[in-house]
């Protein structure tokens, strides 16, 4: 594996340490998503969110209640 410049380096530390904004503007989208999609989309895009929560450190018992109740937050 080649060592990144010094620039790349810069940008992951950028990645990671927004990463938190990252997931919570992947989770507004996801739930623009659900609104609007029906049938099997909707199931697929209620798994995803769930593991945007779980990435989020969301606990286990809160992520099922949300994705039980089929009604975006």
């Amino acid at each position: 594996m080649a060592k990144s410049s010094s620039y790349q380096d810069r940008i992951i530390r950028r990645y990671y340490q927004n990463q938190d904004a990252i997931m919570l503007q992947k989770l507004g989208d996801l739930v623009t998503d659900l609104y609007l999609a029906e049938g099997k989309a909707k199931d697929r895009l209620w798994k995803r969110l769930a593991a945007a929560l779980k990435n989020l450190k969301i606990p286990d018992a809160q992520i099922d209640h949300i994705v039980r109740s089929d009604n975006p937050p």
